[in-house]
């Protein structure tokens, strides 16, 4: 009789050894990607997603829209926000003001840790808010409107 691995315990077992790393490495802040832990292990893609589920359940790790997963440790705030907000923010944090240059999408991916397209993405919807003129290839975008904090009750 073979013995084979069954499907329960192979995403277990990368689960344990993606804990094991994130316990390994104090300033760890994403997980490695799937393609690299279906790599390492030799397993499938929904194997992997399954261990990353099994670390979201133990509030050990969470997935990010457009980015890699985040390591969860506690005491550490992660700002939860969506990205063109994010990068609305900057205008304040970096004393923008209207008419400036703002920052290249490229170097914006690279602040972030996201891809370009992820970036062109919230940049357009910044484009379409008013607060940045459009870009486009060789084009600096401007800040058009510096954005107002709402007061929230």
């Amino acid at each position: 009789m073979s013995q084979q691995a069954s499907p329960r315990g192979t995403f277990l077992k990368v689960a344990d050894s993606v804990k094991g790393l994130i316990e390994g490495h104090p300033e760890m802040t994403e997980l490695p990607s799937l393609a690299e832990v279906m790599r390492e292990h030799g397993v499938s893609r929904g194997v992997a997603i399954r261990a990353y589920g099994v670390l979201r359940q133990e509030g050990l790790a969470e997935p990010s829209p457009g980015e890699r997963w985040r390591v969860v440790r506690s005491g550490s705030p992660v700002d939860r926000r969506p990205l063109h907000e994010r990068l609305a923010d900057l205008i304040t944090t970096d004393g923008l003001q209207e008419g400036e240059a703002f920052p290249s999408a490229s170097a914006l991916a690279e602040r972030f840790g996201v891809s370009r397209p992820t970036v062109s993405k919230a940049l357009e919807k910044l484009e379409a808010a008013g607060v940045l003129t459009g870009g486009g290839q060789g084009k600096v975008r401007t800040v058009r409107a510096v954005p107002m904090r709402e007061e929230r009750s």
